[in-house]
């Protein structure tokens, strides 16, 4: 796994570094927001690991410009913060994942496997959250490797959620993504439909949860129940 690290504390750089490539990856540095966007720009790497508070071009900002050129790169943000609305806001603009600092080096290693092996899914049309999967290709969700009967509603929402785990997805951006296929569908009917879906998935190892005033968004749980 080949990492770019943007980070502009040399000895928080120094210590991720060096743990990261005993651990087998490959670990690249920058300090300076512009010259990483350069660095993207003509070289490939399997995930980002982002700081906010960059020189010459802030992390944000950096996130925001990289989704602009449609590079898809997995982005790891890190960061001492802990402003809920400003992770909201990264989220939307492109980030894939948080990690508060101060944190484990096994924690950030996890995370980044993960993000790499969920990239690598996109790739392929395959998306997950824990047993749930959908196949891009097929239109088909299976969980626990079983097909989920879904109606044509159900199916489409779903879709949309799979294909942001973990991202708030108010009830009137659900329904600006459905209406295109579905003219007939009104706010109201999304709340019908998400009470359907978790009818669905209770038990199962995933769920819809609900963020008071943010919407709703798909995540996995520990286990079934």
């Amino acid at each position: 796994m080949r990492i770019l690290l943007v980070e502009d504390d040399p000895d928080l750089a120094t210590w991720l570094s060096r743990s990261l490539l005993r651990r087998g990856l490959i670990v690249e540095w920058e300090d300076d927001g512009k010259l990483a966007e350069r660095r993207l720009k003509g070289d490939s790497f399997d995930a980002v690991v982002l700081d906010l508070g960059l020189p010459s071009l802030g992390g944000a900002a950096l996130l925001k410009r990289l989704r602009a050129n449609d590079d898809t790169t997995p982005v790891l943000i890190v960061t001492a913060r802990n402003d809920f609305s400003e992770r909201i806001d990264l989220l939307h603009a492109g980030a894939d994942d948080f990690l508060s600092k101060p944190f484990a080096v096994e924690e950030l290693e996890a995370r980044l496997a993960a993000l790499v092996r969920r990239s690598h899914g996109r790739a392929r049309g395959i998306y997950q959250c824990g047993p749930l999967i959908f196949d891009q290709n097929a239109q088909r969700f299976t969980l626990d490797g079983e097909v989920l009967a879904l109606s044509p509603r159900e199916h489409a929402l779903l879709r949309v959620l799979v294909q942001r785990v973990g991202e708030p997805m108010s009830k009137q951006q659900l329904l600006d993504r459905l209406v295109p296929t579905d003219s007939d569908l009104q706010l109201e009917a999304v709340e019908v439909i998400i009470h359907r879906l978790r009818r669905k998935l209770v038990g199962a190892g995933v769920q819809i949860v609900t963020l008071r005033g943010l919407g709703y968004f798909l995540e996995a749980t520990d286990g079934p129940g």
